[in-house]
């Protein structure tokens, strides 16, 4: 039961952080072209601070960084690996997820690097919508919420599993 439970809300994290890491990219994307190289992001703190912040924030989650939906949904899976005595999947869970964090934090990194004096930057941001900006608020917030306070969650999974089982 606590497996079940660990990954319904592993997915309903993962959801979410998925959701909010590609109404970023659409953001950065243009007509042209996707923004699909780490070009695409540099400086991105000095051009768009609150972008950069939600970005870092899903980045973070999906890496499993505490007070992020993605450290909660991995801890969960992690107890209940544990629990189940499968050790190989922990294992492999926890690996991945460093090998992940090396990547995540590579972008990080590129997004709050100033430029030197005189470079340009390569891409310009697009505006955003107010409709695109109340979206990624909406979900960066419930990012973060799940990370904070996922008990309403765990509650409503805890329930709608034994109402089937």
């Amino acid at each position: 039961m606590a497996g079940l439970r660990a990954v319904a809300f592993y997915l309903t994290a993962y959801f979410v952080t998925t959701l909010t890491a590609f109404g970023i990219v659409t953001v950065l994307s243009g007509y042209e072209r996707d923004a699909d190289a780490l070009v695409d992001y540099q400086s991105l703190f000095w051009r768009r601070p609150l972008l950069a912040g939600i970005f870092t924030a899903t980045l973070l989650s999906l890496a499993g960084i505490p007070l992020t939906a993605g450290f909660v949904g991995k801890f969960y899976l992690v107890a209940a690996g544990i629990e189940s005595a499968l050790w190989l999947l922990v294992i492999m869970l926890v690996a991945n997820s460093a090998i992940g964090l090396f990547y995540y934090l590579r972008v990080v990194a590129v997004m709050y690097m100033r430029l030197p004096e005189g470079d340009e930057i390569v891409v310009p941001v697009s505006s955003v919508s107010l409709a695109g900006r109340a979206a990624l608020a909406v979900l960066a917030l419930s990012l973060i919420w799940l990370g904070v306070y996922p008990a309403p969650v765990i509650d409503m999974i805890r329930k709608a599993i034994a109402a089937v089982t």
